[in-house]
Order: structure tokens, then sequence, then C-alpha cells
């Protein structure tokens, strides 16, 4: 009897760590079909790295800190966005592929790759334009 009893409790256990293995990753708010269409928005920038490098993202993507992409709150992943960085001009096309910031202030989360594109990487921070680009 106490050996069905420890089977069960490891079975249960067992099914109680099941990973998907193609997770699905959703802010509230946000639909898969949502509409993007003439989304603009203004603020602060900032960006990260190192720290996140080959780590999942909230899609479920290993971060590739050298890539062209960006966290955002709300924008459904895959959207592309125009970043225009309004103190020197510069701009880059980046993927939604995350969530954040979580800093108070900041509007979008830029991949290390895109803060050189905006030449930020010194300042840590920029003020941006985001546009989405139609597809």
């Amino acid at each position: 009897m106490r050996s069905i009893h420890v089977l069960l409790c490891g079975v249960l256990l067992l099914a109680g760590c099941y990973l998907e293995s193609s997770p699905v990753y959703r802010s509230a708010g946000v639909s898969a079909g949502a509409s993007t269409a003439g989304f603009r928005q203004r603020g602060t920038a900032s960006y990260y790295g190192e720290g996140f490098h080959g780590r999942l993202t909230a899609s479920g993507e290993t971060f590739d800190m050298y890539a062209l992409t960006c966290a955002h709150l709300t924008l459904p992943f895959g959207t592309m966005l125009k970043v225009v960085n309004l103190d020197n001009d510069r701009e880059v096309t980046v993927r939604v592929n995350d969530r954040g910031p979580y800093v108070g202030g900041r509007i979008v989360d830029l991949s290390y790759g895109a803060a050189d594109r905006l030449g930020m990487l010194q300042a840590g921070t920029a003020s941006v334009q985001l546009s989405v680009v139609e597809q």
C-alpha cells in the first residue's frame, strides 16, 4: 500500500513539472491580432544586453543582445517598430520579442545592437519616437 502512495506522489510530482515545448506568452490586454496601425509613442528608451544574453525572452525566444529587437509592455510580439533617436536623428527598425521596460518613465527597452545603432550606449537612455512599420 505504501509503495502505491509513493508511486502516485511521484507521478503527480512529475505531472506538475511538465513544460510545454513551445510555450505561448501573452500579456494582459494584448491579443495576437491586436491592431497596431498608426501606433506612435514618444518617451525614453533604455537598453539591455550582456546580463540577459542567452536567456529566454517573454516570447520564448533566446535573447541575442546583438539582434535588432526590443521589449515593449503592450505591443504584440513580432510587431516591427521604427525607433528614432530624437537627440541625433539616427533610426533603427526593431522587432518586439520581449516585455518591459519595468522602470518607470521608459517606453521601450532596446537590445544592445539596436542601442548601438542609435548611438545611445554611452548615455544609457535616449529620447525616442516609436512608430509601427506596416507590413
